[in-house]
């Protein structure tokens, strides 16, 4: 289901008065997408929300369209969430250039703070819904296009709040990935990296973890069973795809030249496979991606 009929089926709803959500798509663009209708009774203002892993609707920044019924409008938000404060926002590129929701209705029912992107009339004929904008008809197209440069906007910003070691989105993910090199080290033989790979000791000091260059520090340098090839293994730390990848092959090209290893590949363990990932596996052909795993469980001491 496209946006345009998503829109169609979520404005119709707004207007009969049903609350249900369940079929409604969870995922858009590789974000989190949520829809309400309210709790108990029809809201004000109805919403569809699009947001990264580690944020949620009540915590956090993120695209979202917000339906203003009184109003008749439709608007498509840079969104802050009103019921918790998060660490971080929009960047000054937004807030410094666009016009808060307050601005542009008078006294708006919530989310005033958040600012404009785009602003539709919708309109409903024979049971099918048109967005206007200044009186024209947007096409479904543009729809696509409107949400999909604001989540670009989105994927980038919340990308580089990810390399700040000290903000929200990446504090609990890097103090658990910043453990995992130490659990990998310590279970290496229970691994599947274990069974195709040997770590490296000198004179029986383990010299695998943590391997010193003189343009870094590799996470972890093992050999490969087989061949005894060396293997450039990098974790995805608070770090974006691309700064993992880029380092990867950095780092593979040192060892190709001084350690005399033409044959030297990679291979990345990350939490999660993305679409950039996804599209610089098919140039980094040397490459490979492991997938970790957290089972984490609660249970009352007794």
């Amino acid at each position: 289901m496209n946006i345009s009929e998503i829109l169609n089926k979520f404005i119709l709803q707004a207007k009969e008065g049903s609350l249900k959500t369940a079929d409604y798509s969870k995922e858009y663009l590789d974000l989190k997408m949520k829809v309400s209708f309210g709790m108990g009774v029809l809201a004000r203002v109805p919403w569809i929300s699009f947001t990264a892993p580690e944020m949620s609707t009540s915590n956090g920044y993120y695209p979202v369209y917000l339906f203003y019924r009184e109003h008749n409008i439709l608007i498509l938000a840079y969104g802050i969430s009103e019921t918790s404060e998060y660490g971080e926002g929009w960047s000054k590129e937004i807030t410094e250039s666009k016009q808060r929701i307050a601005d542009v209705i008078s006294n708006p029912a919530r989310y005033g703070d958040s600012f404009v992107c785009k602003q539709y009339s919708p309109q409903i004929k024979d049971g099918k819904v048109f967005f206007l904008k200044d009186g024209n008809e947007v096409s479904s197209d543009s729809l696509e296009r409107d949400l999909k440069d604001i989540i670009d906007f989105y994927k980038k910003s919340v990308d580089i709040e990810v390399k700040n070691e000290g903000s929200v989105v990446s504090t609990g993910l890097f103090y658990m990935e910043k453990q995992l090199e130490d659990f990998i080290i310590s279970n290496w033989n229970e691994t599947e990296l274990g069974k195709k790979y040997d770590l490296i000791y000198e004179e029986g000091t383990l010299i695998s973890q943590q391997y010193r260059t003189d343009i870094g520090i590799i996470d972890i340098l093992a050999k490969d069973k087989n061949t005894k090839s060396y293997v450039v293994i990098e974790l995805k730390k608070n770090q974006t795809s691309d700064d993992t990848v880029g380092q990867a092959m950095r780092y593979m090209g040192w060892v190709e030249e001084k350690l005399n290893d033409p044959n030297v590949k990679g291979i990345i363990v990350a939490g999660q496979f993305d679409q950039k990932l996804h599209y610089a596996m098919k140039r980094a052909k040397d490459v490979e991606i492991f997938i970790y795993e957290v089972d984490f469980k609660l249970r009352a001491h007794k």
